[in-house]
């Protein structure tokens, strides 16, 4: 039986998670250059699909990820260890400045200019569903024991994608407000939270392992033989 605090626990642990990987604060300066030119309609509109394509995108790997670590012979604690320092990377990523991240933004712009629609890529793949978030949302199938649990985590994941829309649609006011050492803060304060979320992953993940009954009954049974 699913309870209401767990599943509203689902529901806050999954944008506490996902908000600072997306991270759309850090993402309104690339959302204006690469939307550079167009009209508000139409970046509205391309906002807008994008963020219908990240739901789908990361609902499909919630709903899909079970088959696809049936598939490939992916455990839980392996999962979550793997997600836990994927996650962190990116994390330990953010905190540290990348001179090269600067380039690389450069690509993406370019590439998105290039585009008559850019809502699928760049938007919605890699910037604001990437992999980082992709394995985040494929490690709470972990803490999904009923139906009731993916819902929780699919309003989680509306909810991340309802504040992105919102905050990307005011980013021209944003990015005037907070100025670049302001974006350059959150940015680190994101990397921080995410850094925290990821070492939790890989915890939890060791502790499966290290509780697994399989394990332990080897482990005892080894020692008896001796």
């Amino acid at each position: 039986m699913v309870t209401v605090s767990h599943f509203w626990q689902l529901i806050l642990g999954t944008v506490i998670a996902l908000l600072p990987l997306i991270n759309p604060l850090a993402g309104a300066p690339t959302f204006l250059a690469i939307t550079e030119g167009d009209t508000e309609a139409r970046r509205f509109q391309q906002l807008r699909m994008a963020c219908i394509y990240m739901v789908v995108i990361l609902v499909s790997f919630l709903i899909g990820g079970t088959f696809i670590m049936g598939f490939f012979g992916i455990s839980i604690p392996g999962l979550r260890i793997a997600g836990g320092l994927l996650v962190a990377g990116i994390g330990s990523g953010m905190l540290v400045a990348n001179p090269r991240s600067t380039v690389e933004d450069e690509r993406v712009r370019e590439a998105a200019r290039a585009k008559r629609d850019i809502s699928f890529s760049p938007l919605a793949m890699p910037m604001l569903s990437g992999p980082g978030s992709i394995a985040v949302t494929l490690g709470f199938i972990s803490l999904a024991n009923h139906w009731i649990d993916y819902v929780a985590i699919i309003l989680g994941i509306l909810i991340v994608a309802t504040i992105t829309y919102a905050t990307l649609r005011l980013s021209g006011k944003i990015v005037t407000v907070i100025g670049v050492n302001g974006m350059h803060a959150l940015t680190k304060i994101m990397g921080f939270l995410l850094l925290c979320v990821g070492i939790q992953f890989v915890v939890n993940g060791v502790l499966g392992v290290a509780t697994d009954p399989e394990l332990i009954r080897a482990i005892r049974d080894a020692a008896l033989s001796h």
